[in-house]
């Protein structure tokens, strides 16, 4: 069987990637990773806000950040808290490429255009094969308007796509209003490929203390949902690669995202629940139902049930929706 994938330009063993996760901050875990199976590694984030303090030399406080972002510089986490600072990034990036074999691709978290981009060309200077550029973003300005904000977002694809010559992929939330449109205008300001799509971790509320507190949840299978949807119908418009991430926690799992149209799954729940032999598992199982069902390649698979080559398109439509509500009875 020939799992081999092609992603962002990199020829991959199998479509197997561990996604932006603490897993690259010791080498010997990202290596334990490697020969479990994974076919390449995404180093955690490193935050716009990060390097603009850098930038600041406000290595223990965060005061200025507020002025431009709407969270309190109180909810920030302080400089020294964050696992990797930005020259730690760099140094850290340059370990793992000496002792991996499969590609290390850095993690460029921010929403606007900014100096802080510029950090994609010293992560191509240490050595990274791809960049992901995660455009996280909270709009809680009534007054700004949806178009703003993907303009800004596609001026800063465009900023660190020009900036290097490696392949840059860019990582989304699913709260566009045309979340197809969208991908295809990321794509035709030159990133290589997307990835659906961001996790959001909700606060919660301190009933004792009177606080927001922030709350870490795992994902779960039900997560892929969502994901498979927009999978299938983004896929058949767009050139470049395809990655979905969160929610991908078993072969069954794998296979749907490979269907709708994903070239490589982006695992990190289910790696820090079961730990780096799971991937082997997992690999495994993958292979079998492949055999079973009379694939010889992953080309065969990618993108069989997506919304141009489904039997029933609908089921990805309106019509699934409609559906399912009157399924149900009192």
């Amino acid at each position: 069987m020939n799992l081999t994938t092609t992603y962002l330009g990199l020829k991959l063993a199998n479509p197997l990637v561990v996604g932006a996760s603490p897993f690259c901050d010791a080498v010997h875990v990202a290596r334990q990773l490697q020969d479990a199976g994974a076919s390449a590694i995404v180093m955690r984030s490193l935050f716009e806000e990060q390097i603009d303090a850098e930038q600041r030399a406000l290595h223990h406080h965060t005061e200025s950040i507020a002025d431009s972002n709407p969270e309190a510089s109180s909810y920030l986490p302080p400089y020294a808290e964050y696992q990797l600072t930005p020259d730690h990034y760099l140094r850290q990036l340059e370990h793992l490429k000496q002792s991996l074999s499969i590609p290390v691709i850095g993690s460029l978290n921010g929403c606007r255009p900014g100096g802080w981009t510029d950090y994609a060309r010293k992560f191509e200077a240490a050595g990274a094969d791809a960049i992901e550029l995660n455009l996280y973003t909270l709009v809680t300005d009534p007054a700004r308007a949806g178009d703003d904000v993907e303009a800004d977002m596609l001026e800063t694809v465009r900023s660190v796509v020009k900036s290097v010559r490696i392949p840059v992929s860019v990582k989304l939330s699913p709260f566009h209003t045309s979340p197809a449109n969208f991908a295809v205008a990321i794509e035709q300001v030159g990133a290589a490929g997307v990835v659906l799509y961001n996790r959001f971790y909700q606060p919660d509320i301190n009933l004792e203390d009177l606080e927001v507190q922030p709350q870490l949840r795992l994902s779960d299978s039900g997560e892929l949902l969502l994901r498979l949807r927009w999978l299938a119908i983004i896929s058949p418009h767009l050139r470049g690669s395809l990655a979905v991430s969160g929610g991908v926690h078993s072969a069954d799992d794998i296979i749907k995202a490979l269907l709708a149209g994903a070239h490589t799954v982006q695992m990190v729940s289910v790696l820090l629940r079961h730990g780096p032999r799971i991937l082997s598992g997992l690999l495994g199982r993958m292979t079998e139902w492949l055999t079973d069902h009379g694939y010889e390649n992953l080309d065969q698979v990618r993108g069989a049930m997506n919304l141009q080559r489904c039997p029933d398109p609908a089921a990805f439509e309106r019509a699934n929706y409609i559906k399912i509500l009157q399924s149900w009875r009192v």
